[in-house]
């Protein structure tokens, strides 16, 4: 899997220099979290998502002039949770329970001149059977030929999920070469599947653009743009710690109004999260690969857990056109 991914992103650098310098206003792409991308083996608790992204830049002449770019985006999503293994056929051996979760979503992003963004969404889906976290494991584990999975029979029971979010980040510094910058993020959402607030300081290094501009926080697309770029093709390192308040998870703590799933835990109020990757986006294509480490989530024998998060994106629809 890692040769296939290593000359994927070598041939999306190589079509990115034959690309002529244009902005483009649409952006479709994709999101993929998984713990095998640590590439040792484990399979635990948050196993895997994957989401699928649309988004579109509005007509920069028509918005007021401390607003440097409005984009839509709309999404759908499924992630999947399990025990520390997914055969875990005795549900007194479970130290997190069996979950999925299915969305679809959709979000608006404000990003300003003085490079603060914030961007506010809804998702609406179900937690629970309906979410075929059952059925997309073992598909899964069928096409690489993992291990037979065994236990979902205890997941979570069904729920309809509403939720909302909203996203805050502002610049703090970025130095007068502008190969390096600091910048300030903040989360909160509240709804049936997922409730809680976070706060991280994102720290980048290397050929970067503007938050506003930035593969970062898929802000590439444009439509008439109205600020030059800093550079054309983006190559960077970045980190990102973070300490998150969980206030309520479904997947772990079952219904939020009539819980009767049969394998549920308490949630620890405080997870610490470091965020580590880098990224490379030309003006057609963005690729990002970052792995997250976090603190113990659950109140029960399950340990600290660590993932790895795939994106690549492809833009198109000329600017102006």
């Amino acid at each position: 899997m890692l040769k296939k991914l290593t000359l994927l992103f070598l041939a999306i650098v190589c079509s990115s220099h034959s690309s002529f310098s244009q902005d483009y206003k649409n952006e479709f792409g994709f999101k993929s979290d998984n713990d095998a991308y640590l590439f040792y083996g484990q399979d635990r608790y948050y196993t895997n998502g994957l989401f699928i992204y649309f988004r579109r830049a509005i007509d920069q002449k028509k918005l007021s002039s401390n607003l440097e770019k409005l984009t839509y985006e709309i999404s759908a999503g499924q992630k999947m949770y399990n025990p520390i293994s997914g055969y875990r056929p005795d549900p007194a051996t479970q130290d997190r329970p069996f979950a999925g979760y299915l969305y679809a979503g959709g979000n608006v992003n404000f990003f300003y001149k003085n490079e603060r963004i914030l961007k506010v969404g809804l998702e609406v889906g179900t937690v629970g059977p309906n979410a075929l976290g059952k059925d997309a494991q073992e598909l899964l584990h069928k096409i690489v030929g993992f291990y037979e999975i065994n236990g979902w029979q205890y997941q979570i029971k069904n729920e309809m999920a509403v939720n909302l979010s909203t996203q805050y980040t502002q610049l703090l510094h970025r130095a007068e070469d502008k190969h390096t910058d600091f910048s300030l993020e903040g989360y909160a959402n509240v709804g049936t599947t997922f409730s809680g607030a976070g706060a991280g300081i994102l720290f980048r290094a290397g050929k970067i653009n503007q938050l506003f501009n930035s593969a970062y926080t898929n802000a590439v697309i444009s439509h008439n743009s109205k600020t030059q770029k800093l550079t054309k093709n983006e190559f960077f390192f970045y980190a990102k710690p973070q300490i998150n308040f969980v206030a309520y998870d479904a997947t772990v703590q079952g219904s939020l109004f009539n819980n009767d799933s049969p394998v549920t835990f308490g949630t620890k109020p405080f997870v610490f999260a470091q965020q580590i990757g880098f990224n490379y986006s030309s003006p057609r294509f963005t690729f990002d690969y970052s792995l997250i480490f976090k603190s113990k989530e659950i109140k029960s024998t399950a340990k600290a857990h660590q993932y790895g998060t795939i994106s690549m994106y492809y833009r198109f629809g000329k600017s102006g056109a």
